[in-house]
């Protein structure tokens, strides 16, 4: 096989992952307008991602979180008292 071969068909995987990422991005900003994107914390999964963030909001900033200011698994957990403790999982 030819080196150019074989550079193609490495590369052209990449190049329309990209470009359908920019029409994503395209139709998302004709529809809604531009956006700016940071990283937000979710607390129930106490994850962080990348999305657009809210015109009023600041994105989440590792170097000023504290993690004693998290609530604990127990704390986040629903309550006992409300699952059916008969219940189990059957395997067929």
């Amino acid at each position: 096989m030819e080196a150019r071969l074989i550079v193609f068909v490495l590369l052209t995987p990449f190049v329309l992952v990209f470009i359908y990422a920019a029409w994503h991005e395209y139709s998302r900003f004709k529809r809604e307008g531009p956006s700016s994107y940071g990283l937000t914390y979710d607390p129930d999964t106490n994850s962080t991602h990348v999305s657009a963030l809210p015109d009023d909001h600041d994105g989440f900033d590792p170097i000023k979180f504290d993690p004693e200011d998290t609530p604990t698994a127990e704390q986040t957990a629903s309550d006992v008292s409300d699952k059916d403790t008969k219940a189990q999982d059957t395997k067929s």
